[in-house]
């Protein structure tokens, strides 16, 4: 049995961080050799791949603390700055606060990084249709 939360909240996993030291090398892994299907790269250092309906986020790390082999899960959100403001009355600590990343034709990609209980870093994710 599923229940569905109403107000802000999480709504699952929406993309994952890989770390790449070499984003070109990386993306041709990942094209080439793994087969993914590319959908976009965001300047300056992140490409993005589609895999099994999770979007996989290839990027070369702009933190030492993001420097890391393993995944970062961002998780999807229908408003960001209302889950934001929810999960900082409730003590989570954001390293960055909600913030658009790239603007793509039909919407526009918002971030906002938070750390877990355990010092994980973690991600809030909301993608912004753009009005026409």
């Amino acid at each position: 049995m599923t229940t569905e939360a109403s107000g802000p909240g999480l709504l699952g996993i929406g993309q994952i961080f890989i770390n790449a030291q070499d984003l070109e090398r990386a993306i041709t892994f990942y094209r080439e050799t793994l087969g993914m299907k590319f959908l976009f790269q965001a300047p300056p250092n992140m490409a993005f791949f589609e895999c099994g309906g999770i979007r996989l986020m290839l990027g070369v790390a702009d933190r030492p603390e993001l420097n890391h082999p393993a995944s970062i899960i961002y998780y999807k959100v229908a408003d960001i700055q209302a889950t934001f403001n929810k999960l900082k009355s409730a003590g989570v600590t954001f390293i960055i606060e909600p913030h658009m990343v790239a603007k793509l034709p039909d919407h526009d990609l918002w971030l906002a990084d938070f750390r877990d209980s355990e010092n994980n870093v973690l991600a809030l994710m909301a993608e912004v249709p753009t009005q026409k």
